[in-house]
């Protein structure tokens, strides 16, 4: 009798699952390369277990997620939501939709499903808003890595990779002499050189310091903050002449054409070099950027749930498929990021997110302004703005001062 109740409750599972269907619409800027492939990945998880839910792929390219954020903003405000969305963790979400009431908390169904300590409770904490989970974060890229030639490095004579500012420098120095492109930027949409800029920032003031800046313990006003526009300023002399024309991927690339050195890019980018051809270890290195060794800056893809979702249970088994082990460990490995979950299979993984995997568990957690977890958009926009115009005035106090004035009106 209890072989048959089990059998009964088994084969009951079984027709409820099967007997999803309609459809879900999934919101997102992947559009290119690897990216599209690991969201393909976790659409074909979904469809194992839900086959006859019909998967809208609302995709909008460029920019970054730049062209897509505006869209999906003009949909949510107009009362049009998609199922389930693409959204960095932290303050993108929170400031622009949780705030304004047009999120559901998910912390019932995270519960339910028996996760809530699969997940870091740093990560989660950047999910959340006043106790509650607003979005589940399906990976993790990391925003202070530096990535190098191996043959170039090797061509140059520099023996050892630099691990501080000076050293670093003198470095660039050295690639220059020999002809190359020492750093590669390409700032064509404003978040790169804010991106470099931070990864700058977190490394002069290190990671309590700049957790600080978030919850009100450190001022803007800190000399490191100064230091950081010093040390941009100095490293700008040393990346290529055509930066402002080239987007992440060209100057990444340049790596790949073995004209340029170092490229300092989140973790994309090896995704990235992966789909070129090159391999790990064997074509390019990497680092944490020169005195952040012992930091780890997050950059989360997250999704949530959108109030009033023209189909609410799809979109909720959409969140149960994209925080299970199976759709982390589907979606990553392509994607070239690691997964949030803590109980993914390292051994899917190369050597590059293996590396990643276990600074993620021991460093410090910091989140990232360019990507939008640290800070509201208006100040994180005001920052793109400043840097952007600091690499053509040069002028570090007027820089400093404009950063000050950013922080007192947007934080």
């Amino acid at each position: 009798m209890k072989k048959l109740l089990v059998l009964s409750v088994f084969l009951l599972a079984g027709l409820m699952v099967l007997s999803a269907s309609g459809k879900l619409e999934i919101f997102s800027w992947w559009t290119a390369g690897g990216e599209e492939d690991a969201l393909f990945a976790l659409y074909d998880v979904f469809h194992e277990n839900y086959p006859d839910v019909e998967i809208i792929n609302a995709t909008v390219a460029g920019g970054a997620g730049t062209n897509a954020k505006a869209v999906l903003k003009t949909r949510m405000l107009g009362g049009n939501p998609p199922d389930s969305f693409q959204v960095h963790a932290g303050a993108e979400l929170n400031d622009t939709y949780v705030v304004t009431g047009l999120m559901e908390p998910i912390t019932p169904f995270l519960k339910e499903w028996g996760i809530m300590d699969k997940f870091p409770k740093d990560v989660l904490d950047i999910c959340s808003y006043e106790g509650e989970v607003y979005s589940v974060p399906v990976n993790i890229h990391r925003g202070n890595v530096m990535f190098y030639s191996k043959e170039i490095i090797e061509d140059v004579g520099i023996e050892t990779i630099p691990t501080t500012w000076p050293e670093f420098i003198d470095a660039l120095k050295k690639i220059e002499d020999a002809g190359y492109i020492p750093l590669s930027l390409g700032d064509k949409n404003k978040w790169t050189a804010t991106h470099l800029f931070e990864s700058v920032l977190l490394g002069l003031l290190g990671p309590y310091q700049y957790n600080g800046l978030w919850d009100g313990r450190v001022s803007f006003e800190n000399e490191g903050v100064k230091k950081a526009l010093e040390v941009f300023k100095e490293l700008m002399n040393y990346v290529n002449e055509d930066h402002s024309a080239l987007a992440w991927q060209d100057a990444t690339r340049l790596l790949y054409e073995k004209q340029a050195a170092f490229n300092v890019m989140g973790d994309w980018a090896e995704g990235y070099l992966k789909t070129l051809g090159w391999k790990p270890e064997e074509n390019f290195g990497w680092m944490a950027l020169p005195s952040t060794r012992g930091s780890f800056m997050i950059v989360s893809d997250t999704f949530g749930l959108p109030k009033n979702a023209p189909n609410r249970s799809n979109a909720i088994r959409w969140l149960k498929v994209i925080s299970s082990v199976e759709g982390q460990d589907a979606f990553n490995p392509i994607k070239g990021s690691i997964p949030a979950r803590i109980d993914a299979n390292p051994e899917l993984y190369d050597v590059y997110l293996r590396w990643s995997m276990e600074d993620f568990k021991t460093n410090a957690l910091c989140p990232s302004i360019a990507h939008g977890s640290a800070a509201p958009e208006a100040f994180a926009t005001a920052l793109n703005d400043i840097i952007n115009r600091f690499i053509a005035t040069g002028n570090v106090d007027e820089a400093w001062n404009s950063i000050i004035e950013a922080a007192e009106e947007n934080l």
